[in-house]
């Protein structure tokens, strides 16, 4: 491969763009499409306008500065091209374990495994040839940097869905996306994609706290995927709706016709052989180990890479689907009740009154002194149904 510059005529920047398509779809890569690296301009005001508003809840990423994660030239000065590339996690369910979790946490798709590493590793492989035909390249994948689903948006290859995801013409949204900001003027692929979602929102009362408060814009505020990134208190109003979820959400996308269209379509391949679709909650309470939990837990964001945040969300969702007779949750609760840290401390007490163990809680009332944990016990839930039975 040449490294000096070509003299980038449109006739060889349109060969160009064609061998880094086949680059990228034989690195891996499902789909890859071109797109001019002209400011978004359109999306940075609604950025803008739903920072205002309160609906991005702090979340920081592409919110954090919006003129640079709308502005390609400021990831790569001189920019001309975006080249995206998208990657299918849709895999079938993994084998169950022998031993069934006591609590098992359930896990969104796109980490069963990190598949953020083989899109890197394709979309490198069109930076590089890129770079070996002269031309400067940067990759962006899961970056705040650059807003990714409206590059992939401008590339033609989806739509922008009611549920704020991007889906692929004809594949739907299971799809991880990335970038290559470029100096090459490489021919993009044309229009945006038609809107495919026409009258159906099967998605809007599908989320289960009305995050989607209409269609294409979400309240970041009632998100439980969000929420479990989130730094603080997980709400107490959303608690009971994030059910056994321990990291992310995938309910909109599996209600959502053109996904399920195309799982009966193309059956999913097989999941990867490390992938974990549910997590035993006990793993994460027994475990007092920090650097241990960071290490089991570090592909997934842990806000502040703390991992009370991990303590925190096991807890809510234990007190959802745990048995409050079984020994080990018993013992999980106690020692959670126990703990110096406050955020723990108080959403064991939230978990313990919901799976019918408020006497675990007793000996708290008298003696807290955290203004954050006497107002967990000011509030106890009532024990939610069956929670109390013997394991």
């Amino acid at each position: 491969m040449p490294t000096t510059k070509r003299d980038g005529g449109s006739s060889e920047l349109h060969t160009l763009a064609g061998d880094l398509e086949r680059e990228g779809l034989a690195a891996g890569l499902d789909a890859v499409g071109v797109a001019p690296a002209t400011p978004f301009e359109g999306t940075r005001r609604l950025l803008e306008e739903r920072k205002a508003a309160g609906l991005s809840a702090g979340m920081q990423f592409t919110f954090r500065n919006p003129v640079r994660s709308t502005t390609p030239s400021a990831a790569l000065p001189g920019a001309k091209s975006i080249v995206v590339g998208a990657r299918s996690y849709r895999r079938r369910e993994p084998s169950g374990a022998v031993t069934a979790p006591v609590a098992p946490g359930t896990v969104a798709r796109y980490s069963w495994v990190d598949h953020y590493v083989p899109l890197r590793r394709g979309l490198e492989r069109i930076a590089e040839r890129l770079r070996g035909a002269g031309w400067r390249a940067r990759v962006l994948a899961d970056d705040n940097a650059l807003v990714d689903r409206e590059a992939a948006y401008r590339a033609g290859l989806g739509w922008y869905g009611k549920n704020t995801n991007l889906l692929l013409v004809g594949r739907g949204s299971w799809f991880v996306l990335g970038a290559v900001v470029t100096d090459a003027a490489l021919p993009s692929n044309g229009e945006p994609a038609a809107d495919g979602c026409g009258t159906c929102t099967r998605c809007l009362p599908a989320c289960p706290t009305g995050a989607l408060v209409t269609p294409g814009v979400l309240d970041a505020r009632r998100c439980l995927a969000w929420l479990l990134q989130a730094e603080g208190v997980f709400p107490r109003e959303h608690r009971v709706a994030l059910g056994a979820r321990i990291y992310g959400c995938d309910d909109c996308q599996e209600v959502c016709p053109p996904n399920r269209v195309e799982i009966s379509r193309r059956p999913p391949p097989p999941a990867e052989p490390a992938a974990e679709a549910t997590v035993e909650l006990l793993e994460i309470l027994e475990e007092h180990d920090d650097d241990a939990l960071l290490q089991r837990f570090g592909r997934w964001y842990i806000p502040a890479r703390q991992p009370r945040y991990l303590r925190r969300n096991a807890l809510v969702a234990l007190g959802n689907v745990a048995c409050g007779g079984d020994v080990r949750v018993e013992r999980a609760l106690r020692s959670a009740l126990q703990e110096a840290d406050a955020i723990v401390r108080g959403h064991a007490v939230w978990a313990a009154a919901r799976v019918g163990r408020g006497d675990l809680v007793e000996e708290l009332i008298e003696n807290e002194d955290d203004p954050q944990v006497r107002a967990e016990l000011a509030a106890l839930p009532a024990p939610r149904a069956g929670a109390s039975g013997t394991a």
